[in-house]
């Protein structure tokens, strides 16, 4: 059986963090957390539970994660964020990879649960991540807060059956607060990286984000909460195109 490390960054994830460790407890031969000096319970329980829990100031999504990557011990690694966790088939399939790895990397798909509700159509699902991988062929890259795993050169992937789970939003007040946290986010690293933003975003971008989550790719068929995620989708995309327009403005 070849060995896995877990790695997991937080910050005030008491809610979720014991759900998340209990869900690897079967697969990971060491657990490793990287805090960013949470204020709440997130760390007692995280020890209690037997991650090894190391600390240090939030430096963004892709820094935070490569530096947790840096601290696992073993040369697979599987990446979670706190509020997720990983259902039974996943875990299943990935007890049978470490019997002996096949592949660099392993793709999964996301199933997020929101206000109470799994849903399966629209943009948020399969959202297929690729989590599990070999640390010495790859690493976080993408723009902030979009992070994702970068393979250092063209190795094979392969994909688990199961789901990990997400636990996102419990309240639409929620969902609302942090679209204008990450759309912030990330008009600054596009302004940074010197993309422009156009009247033409602001008022195209938004609707094609909503036609393509609601329509296309069926999100209707989650009734209610398929409808509201498709409107904040829409809504994510004009913040970050507004965002970034102002930034333009500011900066000229």
């Amino acid at each position: 059986m070849e060995k896995l490390s877990i790695v997991i960054i937080s910050f005030n994830e008491e809610e979720h963090i014991g759900r998340c460790i209990d869900s690897v407890q079967s697969i990971a031969d060491e657990i490793v957390i990287l805090d960013s000096f949470s204020t709440d319970e997130t760390v007692r329980i995280a020890t209690e539970k037997g991650a090894r829990v190391e600390q240090q100031a939030f430096a963004g999504y892709i820094e935070t994660k490569n530096k947790a990557l840096a601290l696992s011990s073993n040369d697979y690694v599987l990446s979670l964020d706190a509020d997720e966790a990983l259902d039974q088939t996943l875990q299943n399939s990935i007890l049978q990879e470490k019997k002996h790895f096949t592949a660099a990397a392993y793709r999964m798909n996301r199933c997020t649960n929101y206000c109470g509700q799994f849903i399966h159509h629209g943009s948020w699902y399969p959202d297929r991540k690729l989590r599990l991988f070999d640390k010495r062929t790859a690493h976080w890259g993408g723009t902030n807060p979009h992070d994702k795993i970068e393979l250092d050169q063209a190795l094979p992937i392969a994909h688990l059956k199961g789901d990990i789970l997400h636990y996102s939003y419990a309240s639409i007040a929620d969902h609302v607060a942090q679209n204008n946290k990450l759309s912030s986010v990330s008009a600054l690293a596009y302004f940074n990286k010197g993309k422009k933003a156009r009247i033409s975003h602001i008022l195209v971008n938004p609707f094609w984000a909503f036609f393509q989550s609601y329509i296309l790719r069926a999100g209707f068929l989650d009734g209610f909460f398929g409808l509201v995620i498709a409107v904040q989708i829409a809504h994510l995309t004009f913040l970050k195109y507004v965002k970034l327009y102002l930034l333009q403005k500011s900066a000229q």
